[in-house]
């Protein structure tokens, strides 16, 4: 979830067009139930990736969503019973609470369909990020007159939450470096969260302190800010955002009918 630079459709795209973007895939996500009509959603997205040379970077989030799915599944299959009875977790052969936990066709319809969900969600979002400049991010926001504020606190989610990862991962190969070893099992892994932790919050509360002072000695209290550039949307631009209207408006007029 962090921008990375390189040569594409996507990056030359005025960020107000993403944005656009990101909000038609979100809709349309939410408007809708049918598992075909959310396939196709994601399948659009993706080609979208695929245009754009960004697919790569997009497919990271498949694992995240594989899991996702999988607690779906359990949720809905532990908590929904309508429909047909495919079978059930717990075998009828077994004495007592044999059959308990039915596996519906409704309970799996639901699980895929929010997977699905999340997945066009999810890859239209992280195109929207790692294609999009935060300096341009910013502008954009503040052009759509968006509260400095919760410009601000976007901007330090996305470049904030990154780092961390990156360093508490650094920190994780440095206590292999020394030999640190803090057993195997649940609780090997428990006990080797704490010397991870510990100097990745103090490092955290290092980094926000530098941070409000580089804020407060860059002038954002005054209010006044001064963009390095200013983008104008292009024909591709204005091409996609008509687009993009015609399609929500077509999904609309079959919703109607």
């Amino acid at each position: 979830m962090q921008y990375i630079t390189r040569e594409s459709a996507f990056h030359r795209l005025h960020p107000f067009t993403k944005l656009i973007f990101v909000i038609v895939v979100v809709l349309l996500a939410v408007l809708t139930s049918d598992i075909v009509m959310l396939a196709v959603l994601v399948g659009a997205v993706v080609a979208a990736a695929v245009a754009g040379g960004l697919v790569r970077d997009l497919l990271r989030q498949v694992p995240l969503l594989l899991s996702l799915a999988v607690s779906l599944l359990a949720l809905t299959v532990l908590t929904i019973q309508n429909g047909e009875i495919l079978g059930y977790l717990v075998p009828q052969s077994v004495p007592v609470i044999g059959g308990a936990f039915p596996v519906t066709v409704g309970a799996i319809d639901l699980a895929v369909a929010m997977t699905l969900r999340f997945a066009a969600m999810l890859f239209a979002f992280q195109l929207f990020v790692i294609s999009t400049q935060p300096r341009d991010l910013v502008h954009l926001l503040d052009r759509l007159r968006m509260p400095v504020d919760y410009t601000l606190m976007l901007l330090i989610a996305l470049r904030f939450i990154p780092s961390l990862q990156l360093e508490g991962k650094r920190i994780h190969e440095a206590q292999l470096a020394r030999a640190y070893n803090p057993g195997r099992g649940l609780s090997g892994k428990v006990r080797g969260l704490f010397p991870i932790i510990i100097p990745l919050v103090s490092n955290s509360l290092g980094k926000a302190t530098v941070l409000g002072l580089t804020i407060d000695l860059r002038g954002y209290r005054s209010g006044l800010r001064t963009p390095m550039r200013d983008l104008v949307p292009g024909r591709v631009d204005v091409a996609g955002i008509c687009c993009m209207g015609l399609l929500v408006a077509g999904y609309l007029a079959m919703l109607v009918i």
